[in-house]
């Protein structure tokens, strides 16, 4: 039997708004969707670290655990690393729009593959979101997507970059090159269908 639900979407909005989170998980908003998902382990929290420390912080707000706000996404995403321009932001709220955004990092765990290259490269440049990065450790590579185009779930990003863990990545919107010598690796995982 398939249960149907007939709540309007504002409804789901205000229960995910009202959403207690256990402790050491992390709740998103993804085209309506409730996605809970377990904390971050060591090899992530270095990675988001280490691209932390190499973006400029006298130019670029890097914020982490904050939720951004993509109305006609119906989509509450919280990326692992958000860069928008120094002092652009509103001073306080949850939800910081989409469109303030420069640059949204996500590392990739286990549990989290088809959502980071597929549902949030989609809601992310249905956002306009100019660069989305994406790193996985497992693959031990980059992703970098540039260029967004397009409306709902056929939205994506014109350019893909790829570059092996030891490359720098250029990340001209940023005026940076991005060290991954030193990211950490996790064992590598039945080769998943993204790139």
């Amino acid at each position: 039997m398939t249960a149907v639900d007939d709540r309007s979407i504002t409804d789901v909005v205000d229960f995910f708004e009202g959403l207690e989170v256990p402790e050491g998980y992390k709740a998103e908003l993804l085209r309506g969707d409730i996605v809970m998902v377990a904390g971050p382990d060591l090899v992530h929290n270095r990675i988001v670290m280490a691209l932390q420390d190499q973006i400029p912080h006298r130019r670029w707000d890097r914020l982490q655990t904050q939720d951004i706000g993509l109305l006609k996404e119906n989509s509450e995403p919280q990326p692992d690393l958000v860069v928008l321009e120094r002092g652009k932001g509103p001073d306080h709220g949850r939800l910081l729009p989409a469109e303030l955004v420069t640059l949204l990092v996500e590392v990739v765990a286990r549990s989290s593959i088809d959502r980071d290259y597929g549902d949030k490269r989609s809601i992310y440049a249905a956002g306009g979101v100019p660069g989305y990065l994406i790193v996985d450790p497992m693959a031990a590579h980059c992703v970098l997507l540039t260029e967004p185009y397009g409306e709902g779930e056929q939205a994506d990003y014109g350019v893909e970059q790829t570059f092996s863990f030891g490359l720098d990545v250029p990340v001209p919107l940023l005026g940076v090159e991005l060290e991954t010598a030193g990211f950490p690796t996790l064992p590598p995982v039945k080769r998943h269908r993204r790139p």
